[in-house]
């Protein structure tokens, strides 16, 4: 699909696997999708700007790379979001953050915001979004478009699983916003959950029902 880099690296989709057995623990789950983060983070960074700087190793000086142009703002739709943001945090401990407060109506299934906190110069950042399941797009696009509001300018979008439908839907209304997911499955039930899919990573990640 254009403008969707899916993640096959066998770390990635062995994890995934684990993750998506019922029997899998709370526990297991939570670390599992931190574990993920991180290299999914490997992925949507990888073509970061970097510049070469003097440095003294313990036997000479030499020019090494280091990175620069755009710093980061991870941006997590709450509750799930923060699963992966923990893992993303890992491994670029220096980014700043933004939280995107909002849930899916169980009946209409669209989004309601109830929070919003973004830096101040994140139209300066490169901003990547984060939410384990990409399923009817609704937060996803919502999230998005509060994003822009606030100055956002260049976004990536990372999710764990993604549903065809979610997918065309998040490309239609951000086609300048890639999406990054480990995987795309079959598709939405009924109730807008993904197929085969894993179930609601929030309810996994803690406990909760």
């Amino acid at each position: 699909m254009d403008g969707v880099t899916v993640i096959d690296h066998p770390l990635v989709q062995h994890k995934l696997t684990i993750m998506r057995d019922k029997e899998t623990s709370t526990a297991g789950f939570r670390q599992l999708l931190r574990e993920i983060a991180t290299l999914l983070c490997y992925e949507v960074t990888r073509d970061l700007e970097l510049s070469l700087t003097e440095i003294e190793t313990p036997l000479e000086t030499m020019q090494a790379p280091m990175l620069t142009g755009k710093k980061l703002v991870f941006a997590s739709v709450l509750r799930a979001g923060n699963g992966l943001l923990e893992g993303m945090l890992d491994l670029v401990p220096s980014a700043r953050v933004a939280h995107v407060g909002l849930y899916r109506d169980p009946k209409t299934l669209t989004a309601v915001e109830y929070y919003f906190k973004a830096p101040d110069d994140i139209a300066d950042r490169l901003t990547i979004v984060v939410d384990p399941m990409l399923a009817t797009a609704n937060s996803a696009v919502a999230a998005v478009e509060r994003l822009k509001e606030r100055g956002a300018k260049e976004l990536r979008f990372v999710c764990l699983l993604a549903a065809p439908e979610g997918v065309e839907r998040f490309r239609g209304e951000h086609p300048d916003v890639p999406i990054y997911t480990a995987a795309i499955d079959r598709q939405l039930n009924e109730k807008g959950y993904i197929v085969p899919g894993l179930g609601d990573a929030g309810d996994r990640m803690y406990g909760t029902k």
